[in-house]
């Protein structure tokens, strides 16, 4: 639903998923293969760096949000949507589903695995990894969006991230 938003209202998000918007957005391939495909290297990263449990259930996630994210503008549409309020709920919607699966042993492939590779390898906060790794993201989106989309887009990232940043403690319980 988040990615869903942030397509609805022309906007971006960070990770292998605000890459797979720029390429849809400029080259016009499906957001859902783009998104799957950009995330087969990680794949081979996590298997040897976080296990082949965590890789699967990524693998599974990443496919199962490729389907969905072609499938769900067929279900559901928008007559009317706030750009700001898609920018914050789809924000504060992917960080708690990120959230969700990194607490059960996954990820969303790309950023994901890599920030969760960082906090158990060197006690880097994933949140804050991911944020840094975002923002040069969309500082991409500023070649193929206005500066106002571009900066919404940025407050979407900060929701997300601020839900992952705050509640993503290892000392609060083992996930990854």
């Amino acid at each position: 639903m988040a990615v869903c938003l942030f397509r609805e209202a022309s906007l971006f998000t960070g990770g292998t998923t605000g890459v797979a918007f720029l390429i849809h957005y400029v080259w016009g391939y499906p957001l859902g293969a783009a998104l799957f495909v950009i995330n087969l290297p990680f794949y081979v990263f996590g298997w040897y760096k976080l296990g082949r449990i965590f890789t699967v259930k990524t693998f599974a996630a990443v496919g199962l949000l490729a389907v969905y994210v072609e499938l769900l503008p067929r279900w559901i549409g928008f007559e009317h949507l706030n750009p700001v309020f898609a920018t914050v709920m789809a924000g504060l919607l992917a960080g708690t589903g990120i959230l969700i699966l990194i607490r059960h042993g996954a990820s969303l492939g790309g950023v994901s695995i890599m920030a969760i590779y960082l906090q158990k390898s060197r006690g880097w906060r994933a949140g804050n990894v991911q944020m840094a790794i975002d923002a040069g993201i969309l500082l991409l989106a500023l070649w193929v969006t206005t500066p106002g989309q571009a900066l919404l887009s940025l407050l979407g990232a900060l929701a997300l991230n601020l839900v992952i940043s705050v509640n993503h403690r290892a000392d609060r319980y083992y996930g990854v």
